[in-house]
């Protein structure tokens, strides 16, 4: 077993800190906002992005990268707050597909401008264009 340098270690504490970090603040601008948490807005648009097809609990679990439980208990909160339904799904009894509601789409919509307002102030305004192509790049290596 190798063990990491100093610099890779050092890379994964930064990389952890400012993923914490600079998700915190998108929470935090968020509630103040008294919008709903940033998984929620996730599980939004990439259900809002199947329309009109709709997504299976398993497909938006894959794009979200939640354990099983942690979609169950999203989606069922969704449902509740009447952000999106759920239908049963035609070919599989046991399957259900679930769609954005109208009031689903606006509610992702009024969070979006909270969100980029962050990632601007967080992101946009403290590297240059150069600088996050850069970090995608070398972040897209790993």
């Amino acid at each position: 077993m190798t063990k990491p340098d100093r610099a890779t270690q050092a890379a994964w504490a930064a990389l952890m800190t400012t993923s914490r970090r600079l998700f915190e603040a998108v929470e935090a601008a968020l509630k103040a906002a008294e919008h709903p948490p940033l998984a929620w807005y996730d599980a939004l648009l990439e259900i809002e992005k199947a329309d009109p097809d709709g997504l299976r609990p398993f497909e938006l679990r894959e794009l979200l990268l939640l354990p099983q439980y942690g979609t169950s208990r999203l989606l069922d909160r969704m449902v509740k707050a009447e952000l999106i339904e759920r239908q049963d799904c035609d070919d599989d009894g046991r399957g259900q597909i679930v769609r954005i509601s109208g009031k689903g789409r606006a509610v992702r919509q009024a969070m979006w401008p909270v969100y980029a307002q962050v990632l601007s102030e967080e992101i946009g305004e403290k590297l240059t264009t150069e600088d996050t192509t850069q970090l995608v790049r070398l972040l897209s290596k790993l």
